[in-house]
């Protein structure tokens, strides 16, 4: 129990953390936005890997972004125990590392990568490891977050499409890699398609 708080904890200051960098990247003019934003193919926008979560375009920008980020993170939290730290590394490193290689020529900010990089995490986990918790979280992320798969595809002026289908897929990817450990029985026999 002591772990599951201290995880929690971890996913609260990480949105703290959004917020204060935010309201510093406002105070200073949205400075920070090209300073350390992902720019594709170039050298000087490869720190954006890291860096693009933790910045955003506007407030409603990140107020778009703060409740998934604690919904799904919450049921990480919940369900991935110690994986968490692989599960990020992946998502973050993966699909920040396609968009700097694919993404179209911009500044790519904002978390909704790691928003997505979270939902393909939890809806490909769940039919990889057919537990009821890890089956239940895929549908509660299903049901409360499918729309957003829209998001991936281009044609919305000003949101990073790739930084969603990266993201997505390298959630994905982090499921089929990334071993969880889920205390719940397994259900046998169950046919997917």
């Amino acid at each position: 129990m002591r772990a599951f708080f201290l995880r929690t904890a971890a996913l609260v200051a990480f949105v703290a953390l959004l917020w204060a960098a935010h309201l510093l990247n406002w105070i200073i003019g949205y400075g920070l936005n090209p300073a350390f934003g992902l720019i594709p193919r170039h050298v000087s926008g490869l720190d954006g890997v890291i860096a693009m979560p933790l910045l955003h375009g506007s407030f409603a920008h990140l107020m778009a972004n703060t409740p998934p980020l604690l919904v799904m993170g919450g049921l990480l939290v919940a369900t991935t125990t110690r994986a968490l730290l692989p599960v990020n590394t992946i998502v973050i490193g993966l699909g920040g590392g396609l968009v700097w290689l694919f993404g179209s020529s911009a500044i790519h900010i904002g978390a909704s990568g790691l928003v997505f990089g979270w939902f393909g995490f939890l809806v490909a986990r769940g039919l990889v490891d057919r537990s009821l918790i890890t089956l239940g979280a895929a549908l509660v992320v299903g049901v409360l977050y499918g729309s957003i798969l829209w998001g991936v595809l281009p044609g919305q002026p000003d949101v990073s499409w790739e930084a969603h289908l990266f993201g997505a897929f390298a959630g994905a990817a982090a499921a089929l890699l990334v071993r969880t450990h889920v205390h719940a029985p397994r259900i046998g026999d169950v046919d997917l398609d």
